[in-house]
């Protein structure tokens, strides 16, 4: 088998909306956004010996990702999140404990994938459980490793925030999370640049991506600054917007892209999918390109 370009680690579950379910969990929409742009990918996870793990697997067969790594637990179910939107589309999660990917394993075959990955990308939920051993040694083995925060309440502490970025390559936040860990980890500041700064210099990472929503987002890279306000679209739903803004952002930076050109496709991205119903929808490059460049018609 191809050796993949990027591991993504953590959970894989079902997003439960009022009007059905739908495949999800960040890392899982990172992984399959990535796979849309045509990256190699694979996806380290568990799921459950039921009937929902069995689905996930047909579903990522019939996208074509590899399963290679999905682990099955015989004793705990597949993951599931129950979804609330409010009048804005926008998502609060009601995320089931004592799941699969609670108990995900570091085999040696996936240290091994994960070792000569040119990026791995984890978020804090995955670290809520038995599954924090799992990604410990995952992140000693990556020579790349980017560290989407996402903070999914009450499932993270400050301590384990700050342990986990002190061990990044790449920080992403929105911008909520920023000003909270901002604050939490004592930065005398007020500008959300001020604050990216500061993290900078506490945690030593040189590459920190904060996104605004319907407001673009900030890349500090390497002590430069990148910016960009935004694509304006009708929302539908925010679920996955974040995580396939960080695909296009991490393709890009690895493959050594434009880097504002990067950002503004991470932007596009992103306004497609809280456009979309859904974490995962098919959005083609063409697709993004003619959004990019102003074809209302999308």
């Amino acid at each position: 088998m191809e050796s993949a370009t990027i591991c993504c680690f953590g959970e894989v579950l079902w997003d439960q909306f009022p009007s059905g379910k739908k495949l999800g969990g960040a890392p899982f929409n990172v992984a399959s956004s990535l796979h849309g742009l045509g990256a190699s990918v694979q996806f380290i996870s568990s799921i459950g010996v039921d009937i929902l793990g069995d689905e996930i697997l047909s579903l990522m067969k019939a996208q074509q990702l590899s399963t290679q790594f999905i682990q099955r637990h015989p004793n705990y179910p597949t993951g599931q999140v129950h979804v609330q939107l409010d009048d804005q589309g926008v998502a609060q999660y009601e995320i089931a404990e004592n799941v699969a990917w609670d108990f995900i394993k570091a085999t040696p075959e996936a240290t091994a994938q994960v070792a000569k990955a040119q990026a791995f990308i984890f978020g804090s939920l995955s670290a809520r459980g038995a599954s924090k051993k799992a990604l410990d040694a995952f992140l000693k083995a990556a020579q790349f490793s980017v560290f989407d925060v996402n903070l999914r309440p009450p499932f993270y502490s400050i301590s384990l925030l700050i342990e986990l970025m002190q061990q990044a390559s790449v920080l992403k936040f929105n911008d909520t999370e920023l000003y909270l860990i901002a604050e939490q980890i004592g930065s005398p500041y007020h500008s959300l640049d001020q604050h990216i700064g500061y993290i900078a210099q506490q945690t030593g990472v040189s590459i920190i991506c904060v996104t605004k929503g319907p407001f673009g987002a900030v890349l500090y890279h390497n002590g430069k600054w990148f910016y960009n306000s935004g694509y304006k679209i009708k929302v539908v739903d925010t679920v996955g917007a974040g995580d396939s803004f960080l695909a296009t952002l991490i393709q890009g930076l690895i493959h050594a892209q434009d880097i504002q050109n990067t950002l503004n496709k991470a932007c596009a991205m992103g306004a497609l999918v809280a456009g979309s119903s859904g974490a995962n929808p098919e959005i083609t490059e063409d697709a993004l390109l003619s959004f990019m460049n102003g074809d209302k018609t999308l």
